[in-house]
């Protein structure tokens, strides 16, 4: 018996889906602080697969110029698409707020950022209307943030300040340096008499350094960071695009482009000191 009208590409069309549900997620990010988003994106989707990647021969991206965070940024995603993810997660701040619609224009599957997120989740919080920004030079010199607050909630103070050299201090490993405290100290002072309540880690490398820059904005002020609210926001998507893997068998890929033994050291930090996967070096930059 003949299928009816439809019926054959309605079969394909399925059978590609379900296929597409259970590739991986490609997350990146220009160094390690990306894996701050990737430990989460596990814990809220456990039956998700993972592809990361940090471009940590180029790390920080903060300093640079757009043309040239967007060529990074493209090759990074490139790479991703390369292994067949089925959704991409731009795991740094600086991209997102920079460069993401070049991005989402090049790529052929749905991709995320991590700023939107972080800035409902910091609304959501806030009691006193004024919320504090803190990132790379060129996140905050793009005025993302503000801009997306400012769509939301237009009455919203914003103070946002750069803090050029976390990036660094957290690459390196250096949170509980003492010249972590006297920088952290200098860059988070114009928060002190500001009165915010809620202060957005920027940066996905800031986290890392969460527990001295609590102290210096006070415990008053409720610290966001992009993580938790990207993971859900991840969720809230893969269900509703039908991308959901019903997939218990996960795999796990991470790869950065240089310093491989010194990120696999912060990665298992990370990770409870045990890595969820592979750790391997990539040229992201040769031809494939």
């Amino acid at each position: 018996m003949a299928p009816e009208r439809g019926e054959s590409h309605s079969f394909s069309t399925s059978v590609k889906i379900n296929q597409m549900k259970n590739k991986p997620i490609g997350v990146f990010d220009s160094g390690i602080g990306g894996l701050t988003v990737a430990k989460e994106i596990l814990r809220v989707l456990p039956n998700e697969s993972l592809v990361y990647l940090g471009d940590t021969a180029r790390v920080p991206y903060g300093p640079r110029g757009k043309e040239v965070i967007t060529k990074f940024a493209l090759e990074m995603a490139r790479f991703l698409l390369n292994r067949e993810v089925k959704f991409l997660v731009v795991a740094c701040n600086t991209i997102s707020s920079v460069c993401f619609d070049a991005i989402e224009k090049e790529c052929s599957v749905p991709v995320l950022g991590v700023v939107k997120p972080a800035v409902r989740e910091a609304l959501a919080t806030t009691k006193t209307g004024s919320i504090g920004i803190i990132g790379t030079r060129a996140t905050i010199d793009s005025g993302f943030y503000e801009k997306e607050i400012k769509k939301l909630r237009p009455e919203i103070k914003v103070v946002a300040v750069s803090c050029p050299l976390f990036v660094p201090i957290a690459e390196e490993g250096l949170a509980d340096h003492q010249v972590t405290e006297i920088i952290a100290r200098e860059y988070l002072a114009p928060f002190l008499d500001a009165n915010i309540d809620t202060l957005i880690l920027g940066c996905t490398h800031y986290p890392i350094l969460r527990g001295v820059i609590q102290e210096k904005v006070g415990d008053a002020v409720t610290l966001i960071d992009s993580a938790r609210p990207t993971a859900k926001e991840l969720k809230r998507l893969l269900v509703s695009n039908n991308l959901l893997s019903d997939n218990r068998r996960v795999e796990y890929e991470f790869f950065v482009t240089d310093a491989i033994e010194r990120v696999h050291n912060t990665a298992n930090f990370f990770f409870g000191n045990h890595l969820a996967g592979n750790l391997r070096k990539v040229d992201i930059t040769r031809k494939i």
